[in-house]
Formats: C-alpha cells, sequence, structure tokens
C-alpha cells in the first residue's frame, strides 16, 4: 500500500516551498520565482530556482530538484516517507493509518530506540565498578557530574558482547542492533559482538534530540583512539554536527567550531554552549550548510600544530562559500580549549570570553599566516608576501574588504597601494575570465549531455532526447492534449529508454484523472526526480503551440526511422531497400 495521491497533494498545498525553503537559506523574489544560494552545493552566483507557480525548484548548477517533499528529503536526510511525516507535522496533519509500506520508517525508529537504550547502558555503566576507568578519566579533565550526566557520557564494558546481550534481552533483534552499528556479526559464531568496548561513550543527538550515533575513546594505547559510528539510515557523519542540539537553544548566532568532543563539552561547561565539533572527519560543505541554518558566523578554534591550520584554511574556504562570516580564534601556547580552560580553572570562562572577544576575521588570520612564512627584512622575500597577498585579495569577492587589506598590505610592505590593486584587479579578472570560461564549458557539456548518468542514450541521441523531452513537458502542461499525442506516438518510438519510462508513466496517470507530477518523488530515485524536474520546468523555455507538439512528434518519428552506421553495415538487402523506401515516402 502507498499514500494516497489526495493526502500528499494535501500536504504540498499546506506547505509551501519558498515559505520552507527560506527558513533554510536566503531567497530573493526575480519575476515570478525565487532564486538564491544553492544549499546542496558550494557556489558563489545563485542558481537555485523555486518556480512559484508549481511549487518545484531545480538547481542550474548542480542538478538538484524535485518538489517540497524531495527538498526535505536531501536537506534533512530524510528517506520519502519520513520527509511526508515531516511535512505533515508542520502542517498539523496526521498520516492516514494502515495505507502505506512503513518498513524503512519502523526500522528507523527501532535504531533511534536501540540507541537510546544503549545511551542509556552506557551511562549506566559508568557509574558502576565496570566504568570506574573511564569515570576517573572524565573526572580527571576536569567534569562535573551534572556535564557528564548533561551530555550523557557513558562507559562500554570490557565485554565484547555486554551491550548486545542486553539490547537483545530487550527484545531488539540480531539485524536492528547490527542496521544501528552497535553491533556486528562475531566470526567464532557467537551470535553478534559489541562494536564499542573500553571506551569512554559520547552520544551523539540531532537537533530533534535523537540518538543517533556514538563517539568513544580508548582506554589504552590501543588505536583507533576515537572510534565513531558507521554510516546508518539515521546517522552521516558528513552531515551532523556534535553538540548542535545544545548550540540550537543557545541565543548566540555565532557558533564556535572544535576538533574534538572534550572541547565542546568543556566550553559548555565553562558556559559556552554554542559550541559544536565535526565528527571525525574534516568540515565538509553539508556541515556547513547545517550550520548556516543556525547561525550567521563562525569561529573556527582549531589547535594550533600543523594539521589545525591546515583544517583551519579548509574549513574557512568551506564556510566562506557558505555565506557565512568566519573569525579564528587562537590560544596562546598552542593550547586547545579544553586544556585552556582547565589551566584557567574559576576564570576559564572570562578568560576564553576574552580570546573570542579579540580573535579576528579569517583575512586577518590568513594575512598573518603568510606573513609569518617571510622574511620582512629581505626585499625578494617581502616580494614573495607581497605576490602571495595579492592572490589572497583577489580571492575576496566582496571589493570594500579588498580595498582595506590592500591598504595594510600597502602599510607593511610600503608599497604604494595603487600599485598593489592594479595587480589585484588584473588577477580578479583573470579569475572572472576563467570562471565564465568553465560555466560556459559546462554548459556545453550539460547540452552534449555527455554526462547525463540518468539517461546514458541522451548523448548519442541528442536530437530525439531533446525532441523527447520537449514532448513530455509539454505534456505534463497540456494533460488535454494526450489523445492526439498518443494517436500520432507509441511508447516504442522513443529512441531513450528513459524518456519512454516517462512517457509510459505520465501518460498512465494523466488517463487514471491523476495530476502527473504529485508523486514523481516517490515514484522515482532521488536523482531520477531530479531529471524529471529539469525536463518539467524547461516548459517556459520551450515553444509549446500546436504546431511546435507536431515538430517534436515528427522529430521523434524521423529519428526512429534512422539507421546506425553499424546496422546499415550490417543490414540484409531486403531490409535495406525497406529503409532507403521509407525515407524517401518522408521526403515526399
Amino acid at each position: 500500500m502507498r499514500l494516497s495521491d489526495d493526502f500528499i497533494s494535501e500536504v504540498k498545498y499546506r506547505n509551501d516551498l519558498g515559505e520552507l525553503a527560506a527558513s533554510y537559506m536566503q531567497l530573493k523574489r526575480r519575476g515570478r520565482n525565487l532564486v538564491g544560494l544553492c544549499p546542496f552545493h558550494g557556489e558563489k552566483t545563485p542558481s537555485f530556482n523555486i518556480y512559484t507557480e508549481n511549487g518545484s525548484f531545480y538547481c542550474f548548477g548542480c542538478g538538484a530538484g524535485g518538489d517540497v517533499i524531495s527538498f526535505v528529503m536531501k536537506i534533512e536526510n530524510l528517506d520519502y516517507l519520513e520527509a511526508v511525516k515531516f511535512l505533515a507535522q508542520r502542517a498539523g496533519m496526521s498520516m492516514p493509518e494502515d495505507d502505506y509500506d512503513d518498513s524503512m520508517s519502523r526500522l528507523r525508529t527501532r535504531i533511534y530506540e536501540a540507541n537510546r537504550e544503549a545511551a542509556r547502558f552506557y551511562y549506566k555503566k559508568l557509574g558502576e565498578r565496570e566504568g570506574a576507568q573511564g569515570l576517573a578519566y572524565l573526572r580527571g579533565r576536569g567534569l562535573a557530574d551534572s556535564t557528564i550526566r548533561h551530555f550523557g557520557l557513558g562507559f562500554a564494558p570490557e565485554s565484547r558482547f555486554a551491550l548486545g546481550d542486553y539490547l537483545l534481552g530487550k527484545g531488539f533483534t540480531e539485524s536492528e542492533l547490527i542496521a544501528a552499528n552497535l553491533v556486528f556479526k562475531s566470526r567464532s559464531g557467537r551470535g553478534v559482538v559489541d562494536r564499542f568496548y573500553n571506551r569512554v561513550m559520547f552520544p551523539i543527538i540531532d537537533v530533534r534530540g535523537n540518538v543517533i550515533a556514538f563517539g568513544g575513546r580508548i582506554m589504552t594505547d590501543q588505536k583507533p583512539k576515537y572510534l565513531n559510528t558507521s554510516d546508518t539510515i539515521v546517522f552521516n557523519k558528513s552531515l551532523n554536527l556534535f553538540s548542535l542540539n545544545n548550540a540550537k537553544n543557545s541565543k548566540s548566532r555565532a557558533y564556535i567550531l572544535c576538533e574534538g568532543y572534550m572541547d565542546v563539552i568543556a566550553l559548555n561547561q565553562a558556559g559556552f554552549t554554542e559550541a559544536v565539533a565535526t565528527l571525525g572527519t574534516a568540515l565538509t560543505f553539508d556541515q556547513a550548510t547545517l550550520l548556516k541554518r543556525y547561525c550567521d558566523e563562525v569561529i573556527v578554534c582549531y589547535d594550533a600544530d600543523e594539521a589545525g591550520q591546515k583544517a583551519t584554511a579548509r574549513a574557512i574556504d568551506i564556510l566562506r562559500r557558505a555565506g557565512i562570516v568566519v573569525r579564528v580564534l587562537r590560544i596562546p601556547d598552542g593550547k586547545d580549549p579544553d586544556e585552556f580552560i582547565r589551566r584557567h580553572g574559576d576564570k576559564g570562562h572570562a578568560a576564553f570570553k576574552n580570546l573570542l572577544e579579540s580573535s579576528g576575521n579569517d583575512v586577518d588570520y590568513r594575512m598573518q599566516q603568510l606573513k609569518s612564512g617571510f622574511d620582512m627584512n629581505s626585499p625578494q622575500s617581502k616580494l614573495g608576501y607581497l605576490n602571495e597577498g595579492v592572490k589572497l585579495l583577489a580571492e575576496l569577492d566582496n571589493p570594500m574588504e579588498r580595498d582595506i587589506y590592500a591598504s595594510k598590505l600597502s602599510d607593511e610592505t610600503d608599497v604604494a597601494k595603487p600599485s598593489i590593486m592594479e595587480q589585484v584587479n588584473r588577477l580578479v579578472k583573470r579569475k572572472s575570465y576563467n570562471r565564465s570560461k568553465d560555466e560556459f564549458k559546462q554548459i556545453q557539456k550539460n547540452l552534449s549531455a555527455r554526462d547525463d548518468r540518468i539517461n546514458p542514450q541522451h548523448a548519442a541521441n541528442l536530437r530525439a532526447a531533446t525532441a523527447e523531452e520537449n514532448l513530455i513537458a509539454f505534456l505534463v502542461n497540456n494533460t488535454d492534449k494526450l489523445g492526439y499525442i498518443e494517436s500520432k506516438l507509441k511508447p516504442e518510438d522513443f529512441i531513450t529508454d528513459f524518456n519512454r519510462k516517462l512517457y509510459v508513466y505520465f501518460c498512465e496517470r494523466i488517463k487514471n484523472q491523476k495530476e502527473p507530477m504529485t508523486t514523481v518523488s516517490a515514484d522515482f530515485t532521488a536523482d531520477e526526480a531530479s531529471q524529471v524536474y529539469r525536463i518539467v520546468t524547461s516548459y517556459s523555455n520551450i515553444r509549446s503551440t500546436p504546431q511546435a507538439l507536431d515538430e517534436y512528434i515528427g522529430v521523434i518519428l524521423d529519428e526512429g526511422t534512422k539507421m546506425s552506421e553499424s546496422d546499415i553495415a550490417n543490414a540484409s538487402t531486403g531490409s535495406l531497400a525497406e529503409y532507403l523506401r521509407k525515407l524517401a515516402e518522408q521526403k515526399k
């Protein structure tokens, strides 16, 4: 069973895509449509379009497209049913009972429940004899019992079967626990083995309060020191942040981005609840766009070692591309936030607050990093600093920002500002030219359909595939023409398999008096649905007259009669003669 079209239509009607998207990103009106920087990939020129008349979106930069359900699926990392539930709840609607296959939804629920029970188990063990080593470690790091309780910190016993046996006793199945990545199959045939053992445990909680995963720190010298839950259907380490559930409840719109769990927890204990951390990986663009929903500014607070500085430089670039204002906090003597706060004891909050308030923006930081690598007393080295500084200024999009830092660079090097700006502007023009060139190449690539994974036959049949897409867009927007189109065109007349599939799909829905696009997000994969929305949203750019329709049909039929070179080479005399006869008839 599946959700009815009427219910899906009502959910979509009650959730305006433009209004919903505006809660995640900045949008500007352009005619009847809304445009903005795509929340699904990094870009500097807005290519994300919302078509307000039909409640759809399409990004010409990354190819993401769909309806309000597709948008929620992608931005909240939910499956179709979970996205519908999310929107139904937002609209104050109740889900219909026993009218859909919710097996995946039920598995998600069971994984959430298993994780919650696991967190309770680990927390309980921390206070028992088996967890004494873990508790001593946390207290040795200066954590109060209230902080341990607030974060639900726990301990995974040394036994390899402790958690698995406990959860099986609670009624969970082995397959559910394996799906949650809490256990894995034992090679010895003993059943299942715990993923985490002899580790201090850090529950990872999403913004809705669900325990979605765990991080664990080993109590020995065994590697890896930290181990995280692998990706599951409720957790993707690149799409979540540690303690974002706490940060979103803070009053601050400036978040502190740390490297590890302990830094975040120490900052929270000191009163900085706006601290978050990545989950064992470098910052991703998806995490940056997630941050953008809750804050306007990020203070990067990574370690001062070489690895930390490289991670800082990478984070700056990603956060800037996401449209976030960036500052960089430097902790004296190469300390991390956890060490710094413990060192200052009761004055930790005030000391760290001073560091926050004195932190410079990312350009200041990068200029200082550059300068530290050059000997300013050497003319040749100073020239090297100037060249690198000019390159950095050329990366800045804001002309006023470029002007300000050109003045600073001039003061530092005793080189006239106009000379510096001349070099900067030259690089900016070159970058702009290269960007336009790359965009043109991308347009050419898209037009040639060389990388069309959804319709791989597109590139080899460009004329036919284009006509097929135009006809499909015409049909969806002019359902009353179905009878005429079907009288002229059969599914087998289509050259490309994917477009034939779409033609049959839409014909069936229209004949059954169903709105063509209502369930596209349910009936196709995310990539296929994006392709469908690309085709359909192109309708405003194609000719939609009866004459144009006949042309589309004519091209499809014409292309269908053509024989490839290999077909001609291998054709019998009779079939070749028949082919030539048909061509002659068409020319008449």
